[in-house]
């Protein structure tokens, strides 16, 4: 594992790096920029970034009417208005026309620590997916969100994209042949006796639980899945047949995110075991981001003990 750097960091910088190859991106953000780091694009290219205040519902507007003019905008804010308090907007005036814009929501999860409860959004990919058409995808480390955001400035529609405040390690570098491709995922490790299912900051809480679960005689298949929507539903498919039963981790509600997408596919096509991990159905806490990762139980240590529980449900 190299160097930690917050996917939020390696968003703005790519931003700004592909600014030049891609003239038809423009940046909109509801007074944020220093902490959704779109700050880097709007240094660069002043005249292509819109600060549109702490309006979220206008923003949206105006980025669904940029982008009918030809133009590819990314929206900014954190993940709690992006996808709360602008979601009519997103819905009606993005989604409902097939409109090509990239909704990003920053300061996803419960990591975002002393902010609390109010500002620790664990409910966005559900509300989102549920969106018809809308894609939702949550890199894990920068290395994939500099990819992502590539690929985002190329795809024809409307996405979701969350960022995250803390830093991570880089996971994704270390595997071989390493290709990002949206709606795809990647199997980071390879195991037979169960499989974890990561997005965000938790595929690196994954492969740590396989380390414990491999030092006592368990073989832990990891697989990044930083696409919830569309889901690659060929490698859930080749994993529950595998493996015979599947953990799915995810730093949001276990209702409606990436546990709730697996689980409603498997149930109607290849039924087997499926724990989730991640918040139980109540409101995040204030406190340090470690500190409130640790209270949720979002630790290699819960994980480990969820793909026990997993396997012992086995048939």
């Amino acid at each position: 594992m190299a160097d930690k750097i917050a996917t939020r960091n390696a968003y703005g910088e790519a931003l700004a790096e592909l600014g030049e190859k891609y003239p038809q991106l423009v940046v909109l953000d509801a007074d944020l920029s220093g902490a959704t780091m779109s700050k880097f694009f709007a240094a660069k290219f002043p005249d292509r970034f819109f600060d549109c205040g702490i309006a979220e519902a206008n923003m949206t507007v105006i980025a669904a009417g940029m982008a009918t003019c030809g133009l590819k905008p990314f929206t900014n804010t954190f993940a709690i208005f992006a996808a709360g308090r602008a979601y009519e907007q997103v819905r009606n005036s993005i989604a409902y026309p097939g409109l090509n814009v990239t909704v990003v929501g920053s300061h996803g999860g419960v990591s975002v620590g002393e902010d609390g409860a109010t500002h620790q959004c664990i409910e966005d990919f559900s509300l989102m997916r549920t969106i018809p058409g809308m894609l939702v995808c949550c890199p894990c480390d920068g290395n994939e969100m500099r990819q992502a955001v590539e690929a985002l400035i190329n795809y024809n529609g409307p996405a979701y994209l969350r960022l995250e405040r803390p830093s991570t390690e880089i996971v994704t570098d270390s595997i071989e042949c390493y290709k990002f491709e949206l709606g795809k995922g990647v199997t980071m490790k390879d195991g037979g006796d169960v499989t974890i299912i990561a997005n965000g900051i938790m595929v690196p809480v994954a492969l740590k639980a396989a380390d414990l679960l491999a030092a006592e005689g368990i073989s832990a298949r990891v697989i990044d899945m930083h696409t919830i929507k569309p889901l690659d539903e060929d490698l859930v498919l080749k994993a529950a047949k595998e493996t015979g039963c599947i953990v799915t981790s995810e730093e949001h509600s276990v209702i409606g995110g990436l546990g709730a997408a697996v689980c409603e596919y498997l149930s109607g096509t290849f039924p087997v075991p499926v724990v989730r991990h991640g918040v139980n159905d109540q409101f995040g806490r204030s406190g340090t981001a470690n500190a409130v990762l640790e209270y949720f139980g979002l630790t290699p240590e819960v994980l480990a003990e969820k793909a026990k529980a997993a396997i012992a449900m086995k048939k």
